[in-house]
């Protein structure tokens, strides 16, 4: 993977004020590794325990995103997000599923 991280240096550069710091840990994971993991997690949909290596040990990734979650942490980094890239549209999650193309007609009647 050449290019691991899915915020732009710019995107970054816009959150990364709103992180928080003197967070306790032997050996802190980087946190543009770790958003970019969740990131990954989100638009992929792939399950946490699948999260490649290269983003840090998934249990972190999820841990950090779990417990950012519980505070309502991910707001402010959108609001940053847009104060950026106003045009650009951010979502956390979307999820479509596509429909049987007979879906549309009920069993019996008209």
């Amino acid at each position: 993977m050449a290019n691991e991280f899915w915020l732009s240096d710019q995107q970054w550069a816009a959150i990364e004020p709103h992180l928080p710091t003197n967070q306790p840990g032997a050996r802190r994971v980087d946190d543009r590794r770790v958003i970019s993991g969740i990131i990954h997690v989100l638009k992929s949909g792939c399950r946490w325990r699948d999260l490649p290596e290269v983003y840090g040990p998934r249990t972190t990734v999820y841990n950090r995103w779990h417990r950012w979650s519980q505070r309502r942490f991910w707001q402010g980094l959108f609001e940053a997000l847009h104060k950026v890239s106003p045009d650009d549209a951010h979502c956390i999650d979307s999820t479509s599923a596509k429909a049987h193309r007979s879906s549309a007609g009920g069993k019996g009647g008209h």
